[in-house]
């Protein structure tokens, strides 16, 4: 089962081993993140890497500290606030799991599978069980509740003061601190239509931050209809809740969506929601913490410059203004956070559980995918490498063209597709195909489009170019007047004696 509340996750994450306490007086500003840095990258309890048991870009390096696992840390003092502060609790495949209570990324790949199945009920039997399971999906509609709620126990409004928070900062060339693991949530002003989505907010004083959301997100959306309005957009930065809420608002659910549905489904029943305070928003009762205001329709600040998870700072430019009308909180809060920046950090997990959970919609959309991988290098927007079972000439570049054309996937700068027997999750495995079945000239190719928007080697923000590679085995008509050769392999037969005599060998 996924946890209520942030505190009950960390407890169970403590009982776990997954959690490490450090109670030393700690700096908000880089301290954090350094720490956070090299436990990330350090392995595992078990003594393994995330990548094919690979350090991340290399061999361990000293500066990462020895001594340490990755294991969650809850910062008990915290320079300049009485909140304690949790980071890295995502982590980790593990804790990724337990706060999805899951046992594997594909239990939810089958519910998510099962649920999104198109087929037509044939009898009435049938007829009855898929509407069954249609009243199981709306139920997990969230609720708005009345009366007391944990995220309202204490309320502040005159008083909000950002800077009472352990609000971070991650690199040292960061335009300043930045709240960046809250849950945005915001509201369509004509359609109702509710989102949350994870965005980053910088903090320049008690009550004013940037909102920093790119063009495509359903956030902005919503910000540009209040603004052709004339009208602030209100929004709440939730912090903490439910355990599955991180993922909820970062998971590439279809536009419009609402992702407390979604995370009613990962938590088997419908959110509990409140109304808060000072905006006409609900919020989810659990939070540890709830920042309540409005997006100004017009008026910017310069925001950033902010070291993402590229690897690189993402450029300072201009983004809405984001003014606090109320703080509200639990009593005793846990202030939840992250950063970002060359893998693995938190959102390594998260993407590659979405790589995983989201496959069979993926597959709905391309019937023609077997599996795909988002490798770590890729930092998800970079590269994609795909496997299918290739059935006639230029297979593959139909599927690289699909794959362009599939939501965020669309973004993908690099698509490499190999044949149904290539292990997509080795990376040697891949090139060995890539530099073994590839011409330069004829399995390449190049397409202009749409690409993310911190991808700095583009030649204009968010737009440029983006390379397909078929890595498959080429058949007649795809441009090669040489037969194919054969790829060794062993015979069926042999490898059975063997197997069967391997202990007869000595081994």
């Amino acid at each position: 089962m996924a946890y209520e509340t942030l505190q009950d996750f960390l407890t169970a994450l403590e009982k776990a081993g997954e959690l490490r306490r450090i109670t030393p007086l700690v700096d908000p500003r880089l301290e954090v993140a350094e720490i956070a840095d090299r436990v990330s990258k350090a392995p595992t309890r078990d003594g393994q890497y995330p990548a094919a048991g690979r350090a991340p870009f290399g061999p361990p390096q000293p500066q990462f500290g020895t001594g340490a696992c990755n294991q969650a840390l809850l910062f008990e003092h915290i320079q300049g606030s009485s909140i304690p502060l949790a980071i890295n609790t995502l982590g980790s495949y593990q804790r990724l799991q337990m706060a999805l209570g899951c046992g594997s990324f594909d239990e939810l790949a089958a519910r998510i599978a099962e649920l999104a199945r198109p087929e037509l009920p044939k009898g009435l039997r049938d007829k009855v069980r898929r509407g069954w399971d249609l009243l199981k999906l709306a139920g997990y509609a969230p609720k708005v509740r009345s009366g007391a709620a944990l995220c309202q126990q204490v309320v502040r409004t005159d008083d909000a003061d950002l800077n009472q928070l352990p609000v971070i900062q991650c690199w040292p060339a960061d335009g300043g601190r930045y709240i960046t693991f809250g849950q945005m949530v915001t509201e369509h002003p004509e359609t109702h239509v509710r989102n949350m989505g994870m965005y980053r907010a910088q903090v320049f004083d008690k009550t004013l931050t940037a909102m920093h959301w790119h063009r495509h997100h359903d956030g902005a959306r919503h910000f540009r209809a209040w603004a052709k309005l004339g009208r602030p957009c209100p929004l709440a930065i939730v912090l903490g809740g439910e355990s599955v809420l991180p993922y909820a608002a970062t998971a590439p659910l279809p536009a419009g969506m609402d992702e407390h549905i979604f995370a009613g489904f990962l938590l088997g029943r419908g959110l509990d929601l409140v109304r808060c305070k000072t905006i006409p928003l609900d919020v989810p009762v659990h939070a540890e913490i709830v920042i309540e205001g409005w997006v100004d329709p017009v008026e910017t600040i310069l925001e950033g410059p902010f070291g993402d998870h590229t690897g690189f700072y993402s450029l300072a430019d201009r983004y809405p203004v984001y003014r606090v009308s109320a703080i509200t909180h639990r009593k005793n809060p846990v202030y939840p956070t992250t950063i970002v920046g060359k893998p693995p950090q938190e959102d390594y997990y998260l993407g590659k559980a979405t790589e995983r959970i989201f496959l069979p919609l993926l597959q709905m959309l391309i019937p023609d995918i077997i599996d795909y991988d988002l490798p770590m290098f890729g930092v998800f927007h970079n590269c994609a490498v795909v496997k299918i079972r290739k059935e006639y000439p230029y297979h593959a570049r139909k599927v690289i063209h699909a794959i362009w054309g599939a939501g965020q996937m669309a973004w993908t700068k690099l698509v490499i597709v190999v044949d149904e027997h290539v292990d997509v999750h080795n990376l040697d495995a891949v090139l060995f195909y890539v530099a073994a079945n590839v011409d330069p000239r004829r399995d390449t190719f190049i397409a202009e489009g749409p690409l993310d928007i911190l991808d700095h080697a583009a030649p204009a923000e968010g737009a440029g170019s983006k390379m397909g590679i078929d890595a498959t085995r080429k058949w007649p008509g795809e441009g090669t007047v040489r037969d194919w050769p054969q790829e060794i392999t062993m015979d069926a037969a042999t490898v059975a004696l063997v197997t069967k005599r391997w202990k007869e060998y000595g081994f």
